[in-house]
């Protein structure tokens, strides 16, 4: 009996498991040649970032070969999920989506450490590490199938950062930023942990296939769940479970009120690492809660279906609260980094609102409305684009405010005052990244807030608060427009002071053809949404059997 259980996981490894963990192999290989750089001196002679992004070139086009056989005609990547290393991780189209833009970001990522030169040299093997250490996390996030791999995924991708966060020795606010990222991070780790385990010890499993059946069975059919004394008990405590997992997402996504950590973090991390926990951490983390909570409504019962509904307005009201706070926080910033912090929690908001409508259409689809369930993948295909167009958008504002920042030493938004004209290949790029974040035509966020509202809009249909979050998403579009215009004010409106450094910065410098290279992607995203759309629809049906 053994032998043969032995003889099936060998062949289930050599056959799947490893072709699909080639990305997160890949990664793998480049620590150990970066270790093993450090430890035997011959990253001398290869400069570590050459390791670390021939490494991720590597993970990029296995994913690639991977991603092409998931979307072309073949029995073996039909359109449903299949699971691999024994169950604990999944794969579909919407992993391999997912996992292809976050080694895209990656890319870019090493890139721009290379041209701000953060680290040096002689800290490029221990950054680069955690760097591609942080990625391995975040790509198993992606495809996670069972509890464990839910919290193994999200601890691998925040113990590097938070170490990244206080990289620059001697920086006191990159120390004090560290220190409160471990304690808070610790914090929302145990709780999610407790949860975890509450969830896995009351339903007898951790695999999301079984999930959302076995919720439905403690439910019975929904008459007299709660008026019987054992089963009310296990209810709540299942439901409180549910809430403390949510608790650890919330934190990594900078949902209100889990936030505070976000603005001094980022302030104190240099804007490179910013950038890198602004998108990636999020793509990951957004798709991870999407598959878990699918997973919480696999079993469709009716029994469920107000459950189900009352979770969807909760998201939905925590969404809008979370938009309008960081839109209204970043008015008074006068610290760039820290401004673009309270972005990222406004737009972690507006993301969660496509969360929201998908969880209540899917009430609505289990309500007996079958035509809501193409309408749910709408919203997880508005959620996809938002994370394509983000990618670029919120990358492009952290690198172009790292390579200000090697001009003048200040990250401060006053000291930008007449760089339009003296950098205008760095001002026009932060223009064209700062009005897609506010969802102006016709750049990429517009589309990707339109696919979210439309969603909102359907959504409305099953609960009218889904309209009412709606209309506090467009109204914090409209709000958050005046301090995105503020800093280009200053770039262009104000004279540059007397005594400031001059600033020159060639377009045709590598640092200015990176800055071309990440704002284009955002005016195509804008005006031709027929690739990335369809990958996404493409990805979001498969969740939708």
């Amino acid at each position: 009996m053994f032998q043969e259980l032995l003889s099936k996981l060998l062949d289930e490894t050599a056959q799947h498991s490893l072709r699909l963990a080639g990305p997160e192999l890949a990664l793998t290989a480049g620590i150990v040649l970066l270790l093993l750089g450090r430890l035997l001196s011959f990253d001398r002679f290869v400069p570590p970032h050459w390791i670390a992004l021939i490494a991720t070139m590597a993970a990029f086009g296995l994913s690639l070969a991977v991603f092409y056989d998931a979307n072309r005609s073949d029995p073996e990547f039909s359109n449903h999920s299949f699971t691999y290393f024994s169950g604990l991780m999944a794969f579909d189209k919407f992993t391999a989506l997912v996992r292809l833009f976050l080694l895209l970001f990656l890319v870019f990522v090493l890139a721009l450490t290379v041209l701000s030169g953060i680290p040096d040299r002689d800290d490029g093997p221990d950054f680069y590490t955690l760097l591609l250490g942080a990625s391995i996390g975040m790509l198993l996030m992606c495809g996670a199938n069972n509890l464990l791999m839910v919290f193994l995924g999200i601890e691998m991708a925040s113990v590097p950062s938070y170490a990244m966060a206080g990289f620059l020795k001697g920086r006191k606010q990159g120390s004090e930023a560290a220190l409160k990222f471990v304690v808070f991070g610790a914090g929302a780790a145990g709780v999610m942990l407790y949860g975890i385990s509450l969830l896995a010890g009351m339903l007898g499993t951790g695999d999301f296939q079984e999930i959302g059946i076995r919720m439905a069975v403690l439910f019975g059919n929904g008459e007299g769940a709660l008026t019987d004394p054992v089963r009310a008990t296990a209810i709540r405590t299942l439901i409180l479970a549910v809430v403390m997992v949510f608790v650890g997402f919330a934190f990594k996504l900078s949902v209100v009120p889990f936030h505070f950590w976000t603005p001094d973090v980022f302030q104190g991390a240099p804007a490179e690492v910013g950038g890198f926990l602004s998108v990636a951490s999020k793509a990951a983390a957004f798709a991870l809660l999407t598959r878990l909570v699918l997973a919480l409504m696999a079993a469709g019962t009716t029994a469920l279906q107000d459950v189900y509904l009352t979770l969807g307005i909760a998201v939905g009201v925590i969404a809008a609260i979370t938009a309008t706070f960081g839109n209204l926080a970043a008015y008074s910033q006068t610290n760039m980094k820290r401004l673009l912090a309270y972005s990222t929690i406004a737009h972690a908001g507006y993301m969660l609102m496509a969360l929201a409508a998908m969880i209540v259409l899917q009430s609505g689809r289990i309500g007996g409305d079958a035509a809501l369930g193409e309408r749910s993948s709408h919203a997880v295909e508005g959620l996809l684009y938002y994370l394509a167009v983000y990618l670029f958008m919120n990358l492009g504002a952290f690198s172009i405010t790292a390579l200000i920042r090697n001009e003048i030493f200040s990250e401060e938004i006053e000291d930008y005052r007449g760089l339009g004209f003296q950098a205008p290949i760095l001002c026009v790029g932060m223009g064209i990244c700062l009005f897609s974040l506010v969802g102006l035509p016709p750049l990429g966020g517009f589309i990707g807030k339109l696919l979210i509202f439309a969603s909102l809009f359907d959504a409305g249909y099953v609960h009218w608060s889904m309209w009412a979050i709606l209309a506090i998403g467009g109204l914090n579009t409209v709000l958050s427009l005046f301090y995105y215009l503020n800093v280009l004010k200053t770039m262009y409106l104000s004279e540059r002071p007397t005594g400031a450094t001059t600033v020159t910065f060639p377009a045709l410098s590598s640092a200015g053809l990176y800055v071309i290279l990440v704002s284009a992607p955002i005016l195509w995203l804008g005006i031709d949404v027929s690739l990335v759309s369809n990958a996404a629809r493409r990805a979001a049906e498969v969740l939708f059997p």
